[in-house]
């Protein structure tokens, strides 16, 4: 079990910043490049810690037209106002799209089970697969697929990835992201001296995040 469900209790002295997020969720797939670079200038002793905060529940009930083209529009949207961010809206006609996300979030944990250093590699060939090459992450082939790509044990990612240990690891994740108050992706929490901030989500300067990080750190 990670460390940071240990430090539920909000008192550890290391700051730690909470990356909340789900692999299908198209306004983290926005925030990648933002992210990346807030990742790489994260002063230390930040420990960076992802959490999954689980966007929709399992489900085989193919997606309503409607809520298809709420999601479509909202790729829309974000292509308008964050640079170099496209999606490949081929994925609409080549795919049954089922609204439920609990799959892909399991997969990062399963990747995670074989080697902390999978789950960053594995949340990028979710995300490249989904929006770049029009398939579809709520299957268990896709997602083994994705496995095979970065190198995991696809025998024993199979296994995990429907194992009863990797679903209540994801139900404690989401619990925690929920008892952080978070209600939308992506979002972050900086804990630091037993205090949780929310902090604001930049999808075009991280070194506003980073300011903000700063100020706290400081102040607290």
């Amino acid at each position: 079990m990670r460390d940071h469900f240990i430090a539920h209790s909000l008192s550890m002295p290391i700051p730690r910043l909470y990356y909340i997020h789900d692999p299908m969720c198209s306004w983290c797939y926005a925030f990648r490049s933002s992210f990346n670079a807030l990742r790489t200038d994260l002063p230390q002793p930040i420990r960076l810690i992802y959490l999954l905060g689980g966007l929709a529940p399992d489900s085989a009930t193919p997606m309503p037209e409607s809520m298809r083209q709420t999601i479509q529009q909202t790729w829309r949207r974000i292509e308008q106002t964050v640079p170099n961010v496209r999606f490949n809206f081929e994925f609409w006609a080549f795919n049954t799209p089922i609204r439920s996300t609990y799959p892909a979030c399991r997969a990062l944990l399963a990747a995670r089970k074989q080697s902390s250093d999978y789950e960053i590699p594995m949340l990028k060939a979710i995300q490249s697969a989904y929006y770049e090459r029009a398939k579809n992450p709520s299957l268990t082939d896709t997602l083994l697929e994705c496995a095979a790509e970065i190198g995991l044990d696809t025998g024993l990612f199979g296994k995990d990835l429907l194992s009863p240990a990797i679903e209540h690891e994801l139900q404690q994740e989401i619990q925690l992201a929920g008892s952080m108050g978070v209600s939308s992706y992506p979002s972050l929490r900086l804990l630091h001296n037993d205090k949780l901030f929310a902090i604001r989500i930049d999808y075009l300067d991280h070194r506003a995040i980073l300011e903000e990080i700063a100020g706290i750190l400081q102040a607290v």
